[in-house]
């Protein structure tokens, strides 16, 4: 084995330096032959100025000269040393996903997620995200017909905007809405503005439009919501017998119906009591002074034979025969004869026992506060004038009073998007 292939620990210790130089002279001939020396390893140089010799040389600035105006001037193009990105830790929000920034927006109050909305086109289009807006409440909110134009753009379902005011307009769209549940109680909103909105409406199962002034086409429209459970229609007028009557025939699994105090006659109170739902359960149909009769109770009360709460008040031509009829009700639990005048204060003593259902009876204006503790003792199982307001098919409890902000309930449901003053 020749000693240049040798192993270096096999190599003698004399000869170790004789290895090296032989080395080196061989390296430096290969590199003279190619050309990358000037001069060879005799010269003296210090190792500073090897690498000197071995570093390619520096560029030069490139210099050129421009046009006429620039005769005078020399430019030095230059390169600018590139400028560091300023990293900070974190994650930016455009980073985030829109599923995350939904969940992030649907903590936000309504006033907050409207803010948001200005932010980028990103934002306004997540902010009025359908999912953001199944129950909004409007109350309070003084230019409500854009809000509530924009607000029925969403898909809302829940819609709750009492004593609101709503300026002449039409409510543009064809494409039916997605509302569930809708209060328009005691608002003025015009005829026209109304038709538009009831129009698109094929799924409502709560309503109420207690004291508006309707139309034969609102009413025609809210017999296309097969669905409907619950219709307070308190207080209405501006609408026909026959289209009341083709309504309540198509509406027939409404169980709660409030349709007291309306301009009635005597043909809209027989389209009540012959078409109404025999599902139902809780009716109000007081206030029909001249127009109730007791015929009209008897139709009522096979056609509805389940009836569990029933408001006959103002009703001042029913006596006292009327409470055979009544005792067909097998369910009944309360019932309201408030200002029923031509019921005397003795035939209500026995009313306990021809109703021993009965558990919450109204009569107001029937009996003085004197004779409350003697009816009291005859009926003991039976709570006497506890309910002065009907809570019928109402949207807001009973317990509050109309205009009361205590409770912004809806239903016995709060709107998750609610208006603050």
């Amino acid at each position: 084995m020749s000693s240049d292939s040798m192993p270096l620990r096999d190599l003698p210790r004399a000869g170790l330096q004789s290895h090296a130089l032989s080395q080196s002279a061989r390296l430096h001939n290969k590199r003279k032959s190619r050309g990358h020396l000037s001069q060879g390893l005799d010269t003296e140089c210090t190792p500073t100025e090897l690498i000197q010799q071995w570093s390619p040389p520096q560029k030069h600035q490139r210099t050129a000269c421009k046009g006429k105006e620039n005769d005078q001037h020399t430019f030095v193009l230059a390169r600018r040393p590139r400028r560091k990105k300023d990293f900070r830790g974190g994650i930016s929000w455009d980073h985030l996903p829109d599923e995350l920034l939904l969940r992030i927006y649907f903590y936000l109050p309504l006033q907050d997620l409207l803010r948001v909305s200005l932010v980028c086109k990103r934002w306004h289009r997540l902010a009025f995200d359908e999912s953001l807006w199944q129950s909004v409440d409007l109350q309070g909110l003084t230019n409500m017909g854009p809000a509530l134009q924009q607000v029925l753009r969403t898909g809302v379902r829940r819609l709750r905007c009492p004593r609101a005011f709503v300026e002449e307009q039409q409510f543009a769209g064809t494409e039916p809405l997605q509302l569930l549940d809708m209060d328009l109680s005691s608002s003025i909103i015009p005829i026209s503005a109304l038709e538009s909105i009831t129009c698109r409406c094929l799924r409502l199962e709560r309503l109420s439009l207690e004291g508006l002034q309707l139309s034969d086409n609102i009413i025609r429209s809210l017999g296309n919501n097969v669905g409907l459970q619950q219709l307070n229609l308190s207080g209405c007028s501006g609408f026909s017998a026959s289209v009341l009557a083709d309504m309540l025939k198509s509406c027939c699994r409404i169980e709660q119906l409030n349709i007291s105090w309306c301009g009635f006659n005597k043909d809209h109170v027989k389209s009540v009591v012959s078409n109404v739902s025999p599902r139902v359960v809780s009716l109000n149909i007081s206030g029909y002074r001249e127009s109730l009769t007791l015929d009209d109770v008897k139709i009522l009360v096979d056609r509805c034979p389940e009836v569990q709460h029933l408001d006959l008040s103002d009703s001042t031509l029913l006596m006292a025969d009327s409470f055979l009829v009544l005792k067909q009700l097998k369910d009944l639990q309360h019932l309201s004869l408030s200002r029923c005048y031509h019921i005397h204060l003795a035939a209500l003593t026995d009313l306990g026992q021809t109703l021993p259902s009965l558990r919450l009876l109204d009569v107001f204006g029937l009996v003085q506060d004197n004779q409350l503790p003697s009816l009291k003792k005859e009926m003991p199982h039976v709570s006497i004038n506890s309910m002065p307001f009907s809570s019928v098919a109402r949207p807001t409890p009973a317990s509050k009073l109309p205009g009361s902000h205590g409770d912004r309930s809806m239903w016995n449901r709060k709107c998750r998007l609610s208006f603050q003053l």
